[in-house]
């Protein structure tokens, strides 16, 4: 029987999958830390006290990337090429989610719409990583190899959708409401598809390199697109809502640093 568990234990379990896996885990990481680094150098001077908030956002980010090449390192393996199909983050930024970076590599700063932007994706995209995380975390809580890292990773995507929600609710209170809901909507109606086309193309290189038969591989992309469907009748809404957090000031302090994994 396939199941989340399951499916992600058997890529776990060979070498190349695992390189394969981690690799975009890292890449992905490792850019959300630049953009989160140039979007603190630009921040216009109206919303300065964000800066160090989103600098620990970057720095988590960068954290991440650490400890996905760390867990690579463990194995004895090493960063393989992302092919271009699975970039998950580079692929938002092609199709306009989020600040383009030709406009981050400018030392001009940023004005509070593209805070908007910024804050806007975040929202949609740290929804994401957090089910994502959450899902590991509830299967892999306590691997020995792998433990330590999920749990570390998915606290720190909770905070950061935490951070997001109590922003995005400011700024709502200081009168952009109608343009974050507007950003939100569209952030999150690309972001399903682009998550569905990723999705496909990361189970097809795991599919070839663990030799899947035709009707799993097919299971597996009916189940996709089938997720898909579901949040493009409605439950893309899960991702622009905005509500008070528990955990208030989530990204107020000093990152946390990781633990040797290797």
């Amino acid at each position: 029987m396939l199941s989340a568990k399951s499916l992600f234990q058997e890529i776990l379990d060979n070498d190349e999958s695992y390189a394969l896996f981690c690799s975009i885990a890292a890449s992905g990481e490792a850019q959300g830390g630049w953009e989160n680094a140039r979007i603190a150098a630009l921040v216009p001077e109206t919303e300065r006290a964000l800066a160090p908030k989103i600098t620990r956002h970057g720095a988590d980010e960068d954290k991440h990337g650490r400890i996905f090449n760390a867990l690579m390192k463990k194995r004895g393996l090493e960063p393989v090429p992302v092919p271009p199909e699975t970039d998950y983050t580079m692929l938002l930024e092609q199709h306009g989610v989020g600040l383009a970076h030709e406009k981050l590599r400018r030392d001009e700063k940023l004005t509070v719409q593209d805070i908007v932007t910024y804050l806007a994706h975040s929202r949609v995209t740290e929804q994401r990583a957090s089910e994502q995380m959450d899902m590991l975390r509830k299967h892999f809580a306590d691997h020995p190899d792998l433990g330590r890292a999920v749990r570390m990773i998915a606290n720190d995507e909770d905070n950061h959708l935490a951070y997001c929600h109590e922003e995005l609710l400011r700024l709502t209170d200081a009168g952009h409401g109608r343009a974050i809901q507007r950003t939100l909507r569209e952030c999150a109606l690309a972001e399903i598809r682009i998550y569905r086309d990723v999705s496909l193309a990361v189970m097809a290189h795991m599919g070839r390199i663990l030799g899947w038969s035709r009707p799993k591989a097919a299971a597996l992309a009916a189940g996709i697109h089938a997720v898909h469907g579901y949040e493009r009748l409605g439950g893309w809404r899960r991702m622009v809502s905005l509500k008070t957090p528990d955990h208030r000031n989530a990204l107020g302090g000093p990152a946390t640093t990781a633990p040797e994994f290797a």
